[in-house]
């Protein structure tokens, strides 16, 4: 764009760092299911290999006229299973769906009461790989160490491709949030009986997990030189459980993680799905562009805006319908409308609420790609 005067990284760490920026940066976060649809590949192939999706990734952002630091995805489900990302059963395409489904997480009951406190006494890592992962996985145990290998190398390919277009990835470094993974670990409805019922050892573990990923966390961030890392919670939020649950069980260990980070000058990046309305006043307790909230359409970003102005940054929140089923006006509408209200004085990514989804039309993501990055400079 002719008006431009920052380089991608310098135009997102201005908007994190509550500054204004050239432009809003555009940021969708373009999973491996979406770029397959759009890069003309079933839900299969991108299932079966990472390699396939780093390159189906980068020929959406060179159709489409490329974007902020692109977010990594650069991985096949299994893979994450076996990394302890995703702690749940899967349906794969191809293997236990049809070809062109993405994939799904079958969330059960796997975890058990007595778990929590051999988490407490063994740390999640050394639980997960010596116990848990074989409830939930068809892998072999000799087949673990060669498929968290291939994600290793996704992403150090993910990293080149972007360096290629002067660039870097979004981020490095991620974790579910402690009280997120047991949840989905138990299940729900089990894990809110616990919560309730026999809240100690849920605690305990909680404590357990939030010193290993701090310290598991810190040095891979670190290494990889981009000061930034993904947190995700879905389930701590208003919409789920009372204002005094969350600040119990999930605000603790929220607290310490990003405090430790930041003393680190690594920013956190809470993806936050569902409704986080009664809980925006909380993050004001953290440091002062310590961490970006991404909102997926379903928290009012605008009440967000109002409450952490000035304090953190926002990321968001097209969302995931009006991208499958809207029109280009209308996606456009929506953008200008977040750029203007949410973006006006700095501290705003421009993105898709959640994940793209896999069934975009080719021209609604166009219209965001292309009114982020040119709907400032048409008013100057």
């Amino acid at each position: 764009m002719a008006n431009e005067f920052m380089t991608p990284d310098e135009r997102l760490w201005a908007a994190i760092r509550l500054e204004q920026p050239d432009r809003v940066p555009v940021l969708p976060t373009l999973l491996p299911e979406p770029a397959g649809g759009l890069a003309g590949l079933s839900q299969a192939q991108i299932a079966g290999d990472n390699q396939v999706v780093v390159e189906a990734v980068f020929k959406v952002f060179d159709q489409y006229g490329g974007w902020e630091n692109p977010y990594p995805a650069a991985y096949a489900p299994a893979q994450l299973q076996a990394g302890g990302v995703y702690p749940l059963k899967m349906r794969i395409p191809g293997k236990d769906l049809a070809d062109d489904q993405p994939f799904q997480l079958d969330e059960q009951e796997m975890l058990q009461p007595a778990d929590y406190d051999k988490i407490t006494e063994m740390g999640f890592e050394q639980f997960y790989y010596d116990d848990f992962l074989w409830r939930i996985t068809g892998l072999a145990p000799a087949e673990v160490p060669d498929t968290i290998s291939r994600l290793v190398a996704g992403f150090e390919r993910f990293a080149a491709e972007c360096s290629k277009r002067g660039t870097r990835p979004f981020f490095a470094g991620y974790s579910l949030h402690p009280f997120f993974a047991l949840s989905l670990m138990r299940s729900m409805v089990p894990f809110t009986q616990d919560l309730y019922y026999n809240p100690v050892p849920v605690e305990r573990a909680i404590k357990r997990m939030t010193a290993d990923l701090i310290a598991k966390q810190i040095g891979i961030i670190k290494a990889s030189g981009i000061d930034l890392w993904l947190f995700t919670e879905e389930r701590a939020g208003g919409f789920f459980y009372p204002p005094a649950m969350c600040e119990r069980f999930w605000w603790p260990a929220t607290q310490a993680v990003v405090e430790a980070c930041w003393a680190e000058g690594i920013v956190t990046i809470f993806h936050l799905d569902q409704c986080w309305d009664k809980n925006l006043a909380q993050f004001k307790r953290l440091p002062r562009g310590s961490a970006v909230l991404e909102l997926d359409g379903v928290t009012d970003i605008l009440r967000a805006k109002e409450v952490l102005r000035g304090h953190l940054c926002l990321r968001g929140d097209v969302p995931a319908a009006l991208l499958a089923l809207g029109t280009p006006a209308e996606v456009s509408a929506y953008c200008k409308q977040l750029i203007d209200k949410v973006g006006g004085d700095g501290g705003f990514i421009l993105g898709s609420g959640c994940s793209v989804p896999p069934n975009v039309k080719p021209e609604n993501f166009r219209a965001l790609i292309e009114t982020g990055k040119s709907y400032e400079f048409s008013k100057k």
